[in-house]
């Protein structure tokens, strides 16, 4: 049983993506990182890994600097031999996402300790409940780069991820991909975004999803993740999911309402 690391992307085995896509739910972070790194929206020090069990592929890592390493439902027996490989290639890892269980085994043996954490909590939707915001939506287009550009940055800052991370590449091409719909107030300005992914093996996921302080307390959040959602469903997703903070009790709040359910909880840690 080993691991196999490469820093080109095309090495990444059709085995490794179909153990992601048996389990795309978990996976889903993971399968979308790997169809930008395919679209070249990842360029510089990028990492991918497969675990091989005998003549089975059983677990998957990429990684895209500046973001954290990312692991989806892989065992936990496998992740000593990983820390081994990734300190014998002497490969910097700021952080990890995954799900907890993964993400705690990982911390216990990975060398840096542990300075920062995001709980989080992985949602799937039932059926799409209705809300009651006035206005209208839109999708972004390219001439909104600039001003899609400014709120991620602003949700990056407030949620404390990858704060330090340039979102013009990933806003540019999910423009373009038209994942990006923003909510209008009755007069047309913008006053919330959401993003979904295009599905993968019938999986969509929601997010970022962000509301200027000066806009919030008027439902803007709950429409535009309807308007989302609506989106991917319409794009042909059969699972449509999102992740929330769990320390803010606001928006997990609304996510139920609009029809989400639990499906798991994950981490993103960060080390020193």
């Amino acid at each position: 049983m080993t691991w196999v690391l490469s820093d080109d992307v095309t090495d990444f085995p059709g085995d490794a993506e179909d153990w992601l896509l048996r389990d795309p739910v978990r996976n889903t972070v993971p399968l979308t990182v790997l169809r930008g790194l395919r679209g070249g929206v990842f360029r510089d020090d990028n990492l991918c890994g497969w675990f091989v069990d005998g003549d089975d592929i059983a677990g998957a890592v990429l990684h895209t600097p500046p973001y954290p390493l990312l692991l989806g439902a892989v065992p936990t027996s496998a992740l000593g031999s990983l820390v081994r490989e990734l300190i014998a290639a002497d490969h910097a890892i700021p952080g990890i996402s995954a799900p907890l269980d993964v993400a705690d085994a990982f911390t216990r043996l990975w060398w840096r300790p542990e300075t920062r954490r995001r709980s989080e909590r992985l949602h799937r939707l039932t059926t799409l409940a209705p809300h009651t915001a006035s206005g209208s939506s839109r999708t972004a287009t390219a001439r909104d780069l600039g001003h899609l550009v400014g709120w991620f940055r602003a949700f990056q800052d407030e949620a404390h991820v990858d704060r330090d991370t340039d979102p013009t590449p990933v806003v540019s091409a999910r423009t373009n991909r038209e994942e990006l719909v923003y909510w209008a107030d009755e007069g047309g300005a913008p006053v919330s975004v959401a993003g979904f992914s295009q599905p993968i093996a019938g999986m969509s996921r929601i997010g970022p999803v962000y509301t200027p302080p000066e806009h919030r307390g008027h439902g803007y959040g709950s429409a535009v993740t309807h308007t989302a959602t609506a989106a991917a469903l319409a794009a042909g997703a059969s699972e449509v999911l999102l992740f929330t903070d769990l320390s803010n009790p606001t928006s997990n709040s609304i996510y139920r309402k609009l029809g989400y359910v639990p499906v798991g909880d994950y981490a993103s840690v960060s080390y020193a």
